[in-house]
């Protein structure tokens, strides 16, 4: 019999999209015309990949309004945000498209007298891209793109609360005139994903979710050495000196933790400042996210949609009774978020203090509207408590002070450091992370050497 993917929306909990899982002979079958596809793909001009790209992402764009819709009905955005995501996406396609002749050329090395010499970016050959429902078009671009323009053919499985991503993203490649079997998608469930690592003809695995997640994979991966890039999970913290702009950082700190229904993997979780100005940034917190309104996410006057689902919106309430049942203080009052209702997607947001790492809420992933601020005395203290993780994505810190910012830095264990600002990605910087939240990188010049191989030319030229 056949299997059923069926998306229940965070909004009503309605059925709103429904599909046949693929099945063993069916994926079987994508995979061999993904292998005959990228010998092909493989041979054409970096330019001509380039082509391509910037046609299907132009494509992609047109469609914002729908695809917006569609994001908010699938996972729950609230509508007024989601043209954001198809805006991030054309912008990362965009810029690994205008890098990528140069990060994909010949590595030329100094000339020796009798010998040419230079190092070849080779296509990995097949890559499965594993990607989430919460950023489903961001995460996707990261990998999809630059495995794309280096040559690769891409087999897309996105979560089956947002199965509707991969279908699009596949239209748009293919409208643009990508030849058949470079790009394709499979609907699959788990059992058939760790199967279909197991298979020769695949040689690459980019991965985004949860720690868990990234454990199976690298179990269905063992023993066949396959390259691998994993993005996992966060508890990214932020520090707020004394000498920072507290108004900026209230609305920026807030933003990060509670923009998307705070699921995000570089969303902040968790909160340090300075005790000179804590007792102001709690004030203005609060005043802030009392302002949200908690609502359906297709109605434009929704800041704070519901979360994905009844069982997640549980999790996150069964860790803020935790920490208020070891003397956490919740900072606001759900009465001013009547849709917030037990049982539903609908959470209203929260703030915790008199927080310490003996609670769940300032060590475990939340990946929901809350955050602990922990009240610290001093730089020092600060980055002890933020390295006090297993995990390593990102972290952000607020000053005035750009030097002591930078020496603060260099000693965060986190793949990216953000100054005056936190939950953000600049295509033209590495996104990777430490610890427990992954490995590997994506998008910059950095990110093709993780989708090739280098092939190195040693010529004797006999006169």
């Amino acid at each position: 019999m056949t299997k059923r993917l069926q998306t229940l929306s965070p909004i009503d909990g309605s059925v709103y999209v429904e599909r046949d899982l693929a099945t063993a002979e069916e994926i079987q079958a994508v995979l061999e015309l993904a292998v005959g596809a990228q010998r092909r793909w493989r041979t054409v001009p970096v330019a001509e990949r380039v082509a391509i790209v910037r046609k299907a992402v132009a494509i992609f764009s047109s469609r914002e309004s729908d695809l917006a819709i569609e994001l908010s009905w699938m996972m729950g955005r609230p509508i007024r945000f989601a043209a954001g995501e198809i805006k991030g996406f054309v912008e990362r396609a965009t810029y690994m498209a205008d890098i990528a002749e140069a990060s994909l050329a010949d590595l030329q090395l100094p000339a020796k007298e009798g010998f040419k010499r230079f190092i070849r970016r080779e296509p990995l050959g097949v890559s499965l891209v594993i990607a989430p429902w919460n950023f489903p078009y961001l995460t996707a671009v990261n990998a999809v793109v630059p495995a794309l323009l280096a040559g690769n053919a891409v087999l897309l499985k996105h979560s089956a609360q947002t199965p509707l991503c991969s279908e699009r993203m596949v239209a748009a490649f293919t409208e643009a005139g990508l030849p058949g079997g470079v790009f394709q998608f499979l609907h699959m469930d788990h059992a058939d994903t760790e199967t279909l690592i197991q298979s020769p003809g695949l040689a690459h695995v980019a991965f985004t979710g949860s720690v868990g997640g990234g454990e199976k994979v690298e179990q269905a991966m063992a023993g066949r050495f396959l390259s691998s890039g994993l993005e996992l999970g966060g508890k990214d913290p932020a520090y707020v000196r004394a000498d920072a702009d507290l108004t900026h950082a209230v609305e920026t700190a807030m933003d990060g933790a509670f923009f998307n229904s705070g699921q995000s993997c570089c969303g902040i979780e968790r909160i340090y400042v300075h005790d000179s100005v804590h007792d102001a940034f709690i004030e203005q917190a609060v005043a802030l996210v009392n302002g949200y309104k908690l609502g359906r996410s297709d109605d434009p006057d929704t800041t704070l949609g519901p979360v994905v689902k009844p069982e997640s919106a549980a999790f996150i309430r069964s860790q803020i009774a935790d920490a208020i049942s070891q003397g956490a203080k919740a900072l606001i009052d759900e009465a001013h978020f009547p849709m917030d209702e037990a049982g539903s997607a609908y959470l209203a947001p929260q703030i915790l203090t008199d927080v310490n790492h003996g609670m769940r809420i300032m060590t475990e992933e939340s990946f929901g509207p809350v955050v602990g601020i922990q009240r610290v005395s001093s730089d020092e203290e600060a980055i002890a408590l933020m390295n006090d993780s297993e995990y390593g994505l990102t972290a952000a810190i607020f000053s005035q002070d750009v030097d002591v910012a930078l020496a603060l830095a260099d000693q965060l264990q986190t793949g990216t450091v953000f100054l005056n600002r936190c939950d953000y990605l600049d295509p033209a910087l590495a996104w990777t992370g430490v610890k427990h939240s992954g490995r590997g990188c994506t998008l910059s010049s950095v990110g093709y050497e993780h989708l090739t191989r280098p092939k190195s030319f040693h010529f004797k030229i006999l006169s």
